[in-house]
Parts: C-alpha cells; sequence; structure tokens
C-alpha cells in the first residue's frame, strides 16, 4: 500500500498526459538539408568558390614557382657541394635554409588567408540556405528541419528545394 501512495502523483500524471496526448496529437514533420550538397551545387556556393580561386592564383602560382625555384637550387646545390670548399658549401646552406623560412612562411600565410576567406565566403551561403530553409519550413509548415543526422530516410531531405530556391534567387 505504501509504493501505489507513494507512486499516485506519478500515475495521476501519467494517466492525465495519456488523456491528453489523443486530443492534442498532430502530425509532426520534419525534414533534412545536406548543407555538403547545398555548399557543392548550389549556384552562390559555385560563384564563392570561383570569386576564392581568382583571388588566390596568383598567390599561389607564385608560391608553385617559388618551391620549383627552391627545388632547382637545392639539387644544384646536391649536386655542387663535393667540389665547393667549405666556406661556400656553408654560405650556400645557409641561403638556401633562409630561402625554405620564407617559402614555408608564405605558403603557411597563403593558407591561412585562403582558409579565413573560404570561411567568411562559406558562412555568406550558408546563412542565404539558412534564410531558405526557414521559408521552405514556414511555407510547408515543418516542425522541424536538421541539418546534420546519422541516418536521415530520403523523402525526408528537401536539399533539392533549398538549392533550387537558392539558385532562383530567392531569399535573398
Amino acid at each position: 500500500m505504501t509504493s501505489l501512495s507513494r507512486h499516485l502523483p506519478l500515475v495521476v500524471l501519467l494517466g492525465s498526459l495519456a488523456a491528453a496526448v489523443p486530443a492534442q496529437a498532430q502530425e509532426f514533420k520534419a525534414g533534412f538539408v545536406n548543407t555538403d550538397r547545398v555548399f557543392r551545387e548550389a549556384n552562390s556556393a559555385k560563384a564563392a568558390q570561383s570569386k576564392l580561386e581568382q583571388e588566390f592564383s596568383k598567390r599561389e602560382k607564385e608560391l608553385v614557382d617559388q618551391g620549383n625555384s627552391l627545388k632547382s637550387a637545392s639539387e644544384k646545390f646536391e649536386r655542387e657541394a663535393p667540389t665547393m670548399s667549405e666556406s661556400q658549401r656553408a654560405s650556400r646552406q645557409r641561403s638556401l635554409a633562409d630561402q625554405d623560412r620564407d617559402f614555408q612562411r608564405k605558403r603557411r600565410e597563403f593558407q591561412e588567408d585562403l582558409s579565413s576567406r573560404k570561411s567568411e565566403e562559406l558562412a555568406t551561403v550558408l546563412e542565404r540556405a539558412n534564410r531558405i530553409v526557414k521559408q521552405v519550413a514556414e511555407a510547408e509548415k515543418y516542425d522541424v528541419i536538421l541539418q546534420e543526422a546519422v541516418y536521415i530516410n530520403p523523402k525526408l531531405d528537401i536539399t533539392d528545394k533549398v538549392i533550387k530556391a537558392m539558385n532562383s534567387g530567392n531569399g535573398k
């Protein structure tokens, strides 16, 4: 008897919830957006990628050229080192080490700048995609739209709708 009286409030609460659920039951509508696909397929994402390529192509070419030049100089040093005096060899090694340090610094700065700009561009695309997702959710009365999941039934995927809306210029 004491266990029933101890659990009576819980039993009453569960009973009232069970009675209320059928009266309150509505169809739950969920959707899913694959942001990776949005970043690959939406025109604004492709335009952002092209913009980044144009912005960074010159620096990238300069880095490739500098790397090739450094490699050639290093190979030439390896071939000529046996015939050099000790002071010439030490001087050339210092010069190559300085050039390599400069090259590594420039490459690191390039990667940091590229990564930063890529984040900025993708944030703009994602912001626009999120506005469109919200518009689709409101228009089609979704209760929840997920962007990441372990598994999604393909019938819940609204990525095509979002990409189509982005490409048509909606959600600006």
